[in-house]
């Protein structure tokens, strides 16, 4: 039987491999023996398959976690420090084996995904840097007091990332938990699990066994059982608004503490003083289009521009789109490849639908690209004639569809802009700073962008305000929320003349 590994064994033209899960320093099979398919989003055809965990499953990754986490916490930052940019070194040697991995798997474009490799190496760097940041405080007390605080490490972290940014995703979200001094029990998106399973891979010959578990199976089942496990105390998410609520609920049922980075509909206010052409390059940048085609919650679907140049970044806007090639995201000559899967390629199209029968103008894309026979394709999409209360411009689509809109007065499209239940990110686009900064001050945002492209830098917080979930990522924030604080007041005993006195 295949010892479950994946690197270097999934190719098209190549048998489908059987993955498995990596518990305890174990690989394994689900409880059940159930597994499930994955597919190449660009062909429709079968790379593998990866096991369909459950309850019983998740119950052997917290023990797993559990056993492990307390040598963990015990080796010390400097030991854990060194250990993770062991693994962060590890990862780039593996680098492009990786990035093909995750093109396969989930069909976004092969120089994306070689970016996101080289994220999740900075993020593990990143955080072995902070690992000795994890410290408390002293308060003053008087002479006859001491009371401090420190920082204990929760010991079980269960870690649930999405579809879009598999190993960035699995890799970098694992690393500040890590750091902190947690055992890590980490679930992939359903659709895009095999770079996970490469990341146990690698993390095998770097971390003690039990300290990086990498379990899979579909949200329902095994992100259920893993959200609602007494054993597992910290929970974070990243992922759907509604996946986010049923998370705190179950989680909820032990107190656990949660963190959620969900949807988004974000905003892009450009003004009347941009260079045009620049700006809507720059508004196709900030969709993430090639990235990871448009699959972003940071993406910013909704493009409020000044009436005086509307008109004309529209046709910029449309020429832009009109250069995107769309096909096999292994080709270096193409920006955009396939969405990840077939549900979801049938949700965006819907999303095009309803949008056309609202009233909106489909401006360009819209349907399948020539030439692609097969696969999960979505030509980029660009509607016009958008008003706020139109599905289009309120729901998140999560693919490659803009809405332009426009507007006249500054406060006004404030309004606009924040009259939405979702608050990830907000861009704006002046040369005004006086404007920039008003806008960056009234948008309800956790993230603002002014005159960027979407690109954080290391250690920038990120997270959503309102249904864009809480807490924040990217950070030092995101180190400590790994650790729960304890205070400490020590009474000094009361001086004892026999052996006090000289």
């Amino acid at each position: 039987m295949s010892d479950g590994r994946v690197l270097g064994r999934v190719g098209r033209g190549r048998p489908p491999v059987a993955a498995r899960m990596h518990i305890g320093g174990q690989w394994r099979e689900a409880a059940s023996g159930a597994r499930l398919d994955c597919i190449d989003p660009t062909t429709e055809e079968l790379l593998g398959t990866v096991p369909a965990g459950a309850a019983a499953d998740a119950d052997a990754a917290v023990a797993a976690a559990q056993e492990a986490s307390g040598a963990w916490r015990a080796l010390g930052w400097t030991r854990r420090a060194a250990l993770l940019r062991d693994l962060a070194d590890a990862v780039g040697e593996v680098a492009e084996p990786l990035a093909v991995l995750d093109v396969l798997d989930s069909g976004n474009p092969i120089a994306g995904m070689r970016g996101d490799i080289e994220s999740a190496v900075r993020e593990l760097h990143y955080y072995a840097g902070l690992a000795g940041q994890t410290h408390g405080v002293s308060t003053p007390t008087g002479p006859d007091t001491v009371s401090f605080t420190k920082r204990e490490p929760y010991g079980v972290v269960v870690r649930i990332v999405p579809f879009n940014h598999p190993f960035k995703f699995a890799c970098g979200k694992a690393a500040a938990a890590l750091a902190a001094g947690n055992a890590v029990i980490v679930k992939p998106g359903e659709q895009t699990s095999l770079s996970a399973v490469a990341l146990a891979e690698v993390a095998e010959a770097v971390l003690p066994p039990g300290v990086l578990n990498v379990v899979t199976g579909t949200g329902a089942e095994l992100g259920q059982a893993l959200v609602s496990h007494p054993g597992a105390p910290r929970v974070a998410f990243t992922g759907s608004v509604a996946t986010g609520r049923r998370i705190m609920v179950a989680a909820a049922q032990h107190f656990g503490h949660v963190t959620l980075e969900l949807g988004g509909k974000n905003p892009l206010v450009i003004c009347p003083d941009v260079d045009v052409r620049q700006a809507a390059r720059s508004a196709v940048a900030s969709m993430n289009v090639a990235r990871s085609n448009g699959q972003s919650c940071g993406s910013t679907s909704r493009i409020y521009v000044h009436e005086s140049i509307r008109a004309e970044f529209t046709d910029a806007l449309v020429d832009r789109v009109r250069e995107i090639r769309v096909g096999d995201p292994l080709d270096e000559a193409n920006d955009v490849g396939p969405l990840a899967f077939e549900a979801h390629l049938q949700r965006v199209s819907g999303h095009i639908t309803r949008a056309q029968a609202s009233g909106a103008t489909l401006a360009t894309g819209g349907s399948r690209p020539g030439g692609t026979g097969r696969g999960y394709f979505i030509e980029p999409t660009v509607f016009t004639d958008v008003t706020d209360e139109m599905p289009i411009a309120r729901d998140e689509v999560f693919g490659p569809v803009m809405s332009v809109l426009g507007w006249s007065d500054l406060d006004d499209v404030v309004r606009r802009a924040n009259d939405t239940e979702l608050g990830l990110t907000a861009n704006v686009f002046t040369r005004d700073l006086r404007v920039a900064h008003r806008l960056a001050d009234q948008l309800q945002a956790g993230y603002v962008y002014v005159n960027g492209t979407g690109r954080r830098p290391p250690g920038s917080p990120f997270g959503g305000w309102k249904h864009s979930g809480f807490g924040k990522e990217n950070g030092p924030e995101e180190l400590l929320s790994y650790t729960r604080e304890k205070t400490v007041t020590v009474t000094l005993p009361a001086e004892d003349p026999d052996w006090a006195t000289p």
